[in-house]
C-alpha cells in the first residue's frame, strides 16, 4: 500500500488528487474503521491510519475521514485547548485550505471564512500569496500551513501575509523544517521535478526551513511563538492522534 500511495501522490497533480479524495474517502474510512488510532478533528476512530509522504512514506500519517495528517491534527488541538477561535467572532483567512478543517470552519457560525488560493479548486477565491487581494488589517486570524515552502519570493508573501493580519490579530504558518539546520537551504537553480525532490524533499518546494525560520517571520514584524505543542500533551494521546513529536507551531501575532 505504501507503494502504491507514493506513485500516485508524484504522478496525480494535486488539484486532482482533491476532486478524487471526496469519493475514495468514504469507502477507505468504512474499511479501516476500528479503534486503535483516533482523529480528534471528527472523533471518528480507525484499526490504522494511511501512509503519506512523497519520498518517504510515514505510516499512520493520513487519517481517512477527514484527510489530516500529523501537522492538522496538531493545529486542532492547539486552536482547540489553547485560544478562543472555536467561540469568539472572527474573520479567517484561509490560504490554501485543508480538506479536513474547510467543511467545519464553514459552519462555525462565530467565522467570517474566507479560502484563497491560486490553484486549489476548493478555494473561495483565486489569488497569489504574493499580491493578495485584500484590504489592509483585515483578517483576525490568518492560516498558511506548508504554502511558504512552495513560493520562490516567501519574503514577499510573509509581507502579504503580515499586511492583511489586524493588529492583535493570530497568525499560523506552519512548514517541513528540518531542525538540524541552522538556516534555510534554497538553491532557485535547480528547477526539475527530480532535483527539487532530491535537495528539497518534494518535487514542487523550492526550499527546506532551518531554525531561521522563526527568525524570518520576526523580520516581517510578527511577535513569534515556538510552540512544541505535542509536548504538553499526555504522551497517550500523542500516540492515540498518531501525532509527531518535535513539530513546532509558528504561532504569530501582529
Amino acid at each position: 500500500m505504501t507503494r502504491i500511495f507514493k506513485i500516485i501522490l508524484n504522478a496525480i497533480p494535486r488539484p486532482l488528487l482533491i476532486k478524487a479524495s471526496y469519493w475514495v474517502s468514504p469507502i477507505v474510512s468504512l474499511y479501516l474503521k476500528g479503534n486503535n488510532f483516533t482523529d480528534p478533528i471528527d472523533g471518528k476512530s480507525y484499526r490504522k491510519f494511511l501512509p503519506y509522504g512523497y519520498e518517504t512514506q510515514r505510516e499512520n500519517a493520513l487519517a481517512p475521514g477527514t484527510l489530516s495528517l500529523e501537522r492538522h491534527r496538531l493545529l486542532w488541538l492547539y486552536l482547540k485547548n489553547e485560544t478562543d477561535f472555536f467561540s469568539a467572532p472572527k474573520k479567517v483567512l484561509h490560504i490554501a485550505p485543508e480538506q479536513c478543517f474547510l467543511k467545519i470552519f464553514k459552519k462555525q457560525k462565530n467565522l467570517t471564512y474566507t479560502t484563497a488560493d491560486l490553484y486549489s479548486p476548493i478555494a473561495d477565491v483565486k489569488a497569489d500569496i504574493c499580491d493578495l487581494p485584500f484590504e489592509n488589517n483585515a483578517f483576525d486570524v490568518v492560516f498558511c500551513n506548508h504554502v511558504l515552502e512552495h513560493i520562490e519570493d516567501d519574503k514577499k508573501a510573509m509581507s502579504e501575509l503580515y499586511r492583511v493580519l489586524k493588529p492583535g490579530g493570530l497568525g499560523i504558518f506552519q512548514i517541513p523544517q528540518d531542525l538540524s539546520l541552522e538556516t534555510t537551504y534554497e538553491d532557485f537553480s535547480i528547477t526539475s521535478k527530480e532535483e527539487r525532490k532530491k535537495h528539497f524533499g518534494q518535487y514542487d518546494h523550492v526550499r527546506i526551513y532551518g531554525k531561521d525560520y522563526f527568525e524570518k517571520l520576526r523580520t516581517h514584524g510578527f511577535k513569534v511563538q515556538e510552540v512544541d505543542y505535542s509536548k504538553t500533551l499526555n504522551p497517550k494521546l500523542v500516540t492515540k492522534y498518531c501525532l509527531t513529536k518535535g513539530e513546532i507551531l509558528p504561532v504569530c501575532t501582529k
